[in-house]
C-alpha cells in the first residue's frame, strides 16, 4: 500500500510534509528493539539509561526507544540539579542520592518491563516515505512484539503527529471541523479496541464543543480557539490533541498544560486514535495515515465541509425523540431494502 498525497502536500516552510510516529507495544524489550531499528534503519545505538536507548545518525534522524512509563527513567530535573553547598560533603551527599535515584529506577524499570508498553518514538518522516517506515512494524511482529489485540490488557496505541501545512487560523479551525465531523467514522474504521475504549488516553470530544466549532458563525482569533479548546477539553486525553500545536503557536499562553513537560511544542496535530495493530497483515503507519488524509481532504473542500458542518448542528440540536423517530424510520428503510 502507497501513502496517499494529502491536498497540501508540502509543510507551512515550502518543504515536504512529515509525519511523527509513535508505536506502544509489549512482547520485545527496549534494548532488543533499539537493536532491530539499527538492523532496519542504520544509524548507532546510544545508552540514555538502562531501559532508554537511542539509535542515532538514522537517514530521518534519531529514534527513541524506551518503557513507557516515567518511573523507570532517571529524573533529568534530578539530575541537573547541584549540590546545595560547594563542599566535599555535600557533593558526596548529592552524588550518593543520584546514584541512589539511578538505582531505584532501574530496579522499577526491571520489574514492570512486560507490564507496561515498550514505546517507540520516530522521527519525523516525508509523507511519501512512510512505506519505508513501514518494514519496522513488520519486523516488530515477527519478533515477538505484541499489539492491542493480543490481549485484553492491551491499550496500545499508534499516534501520528502530521506536520501542519498552513499556521493560519482558519485552516487549522477548518482541519479540527473535518476532524471532528469525521471522527465517528474513523472510530469505525478503525474498530477501536475496547480496552482503548475504557482507558482515557484517546476520548472523543465532547459533543457541546462540536456544536460550537462546527457553528456556521464561529470565527476565533488564535486565542479564542485556544480558550475554548481549553474550557471544553481540560485534558490532553483526546483523540486529537491540539496542545503540541497551540504551544508552539502561542508558548507564552497563560495556563499550566502549556507549562506540563509532557506537551512538547511542535507544528503538527497530535493524532492519538488508531490501535496498534501489530498482527495485523498490511497494518503500519501507511494504513492510518491514508485515513487522516480523508480527514484533510475534507478540510480542503470549503463547500462539503459547510454543508456537512451544518447537517451536523441541525441533527444534534433536534429533539432527542424526534432524532430517535428519524434513526428508527431509517432503520426500518433499511430493513426493507433487497439485498
Amino acid at each position: 500500500m502507497l501513502p496517499q498525497s494529502p491536498p497540501a502536500p508540502l509543510s507551512y516552510q515550502g518543504r515536504t510534509r512529515c509525519v511523527g510516529v509513535e508505536i506502544e507495544f509489549a512482547g520485545l524489550p527496549p534494548l532488543g528493539t533499539a537493536e532491530l531499528v539499527h538492523s532496519l534503519f542504520g544509524g548507532e545505538i546510544s545508552v540514555v539509561s538502562p531501559h532508554r536507548f537511542k539509535v542515532e545518525g538514522t537517514r530521518w534522524g534519531t529514534f527513541v526507544i524506551e518503557l513507557d512509563t516515567q518511573y523507570a527513567h532517571p529524573d533529568a530535573k534530578l539530575l541537573e540539579e547541584a549540590p546545595l553547598k560547594e563542599s566535599e560533603w555535600e557533593r558526596q551527599r548529592h552524588q550518593m542520592r543520584v546514584d541512589f535515584h539511578n538505582r531505584t529506577r532501574q530496579l522499577i524499570g526491571d520489574v514492570v518491563t512486560g507490564l507496561v508498553p515498550t514505546e517507540i518514538v520516530c522521527p519525523p518522516v516525508p509523507w511519501d516515505e512512510l512505506g519505508e517506515l513501514d518494514a519496522l512494524f513488520t519486523a516488530l511482529c515477527s519478533h515477538g512484539a505484541k499489539g492491542t489485540d493480543a490481549s485484553l490488557l492491551y491499550g496500545f496505541g499508534l499516534h501520528l503527529n502530521p506536520e501542519v501545512a498552513s499556521l493560519d487560523v482558519a485552516d487549522i479551525l477548518g482541519q479540527l471541523r473535518a476532524y471532528l465531523l469525521m471522527a465517528e467514522w474513523l472510530r469505525r474504521e478503525i474498530d477501536i479496541d475496547i480496552t482503548r475504549e475504557v482507558l482515557p488516553h484517546a476520548n472523543p470530544f465532547p459533543k457541546p464543543y462540536a456544536l460550537k466549532v462546527l457553528a456556521p458563525d464561529y470565527a476565533p482569533d488564535l486565542d479564542g480557539l485556544i480558550a475554548d479548546y481549553i474550557a471544553f477539553n481540560p485534558t490532553r486525553n483526546r483523540e486529537l490533541d491540539l496542545y503540541p500545536l497551540f504551544a508552539f503557536l502561542r508558548p507564552d499562553y497563560p495556563h499550566e498544560l502549556f507549562r506540563d513537560k509532557l506537551v512538547r511544542a511542535r507544528p503538527t496535530f497530535h493524532y492519538r486514535l488508531p490501535n496498534a495493530q501489530l498482527s495485523q497483515l498490511g497494518w503500519g503507519a501507511v494504513v492510518e495515515w491514508n485515513r487522516w488524509v480523508e480527514v484533510e481532504r475534507l478540510a480542503a473542500d470549503h463547500e462539503a465541509l459547510t454543508k456537512q458542518a451544518a447537517a451536523f448542528v441541525t441533527y444534534h440540536t433536534r429533539p432527542r425523540l424526534i432524532r430517535w423517530v428519524g434513526k428508527l424510520r431509517d432503520w426500518i428503510r433499511e430493513a426493507r431494502t433487497p439485498s
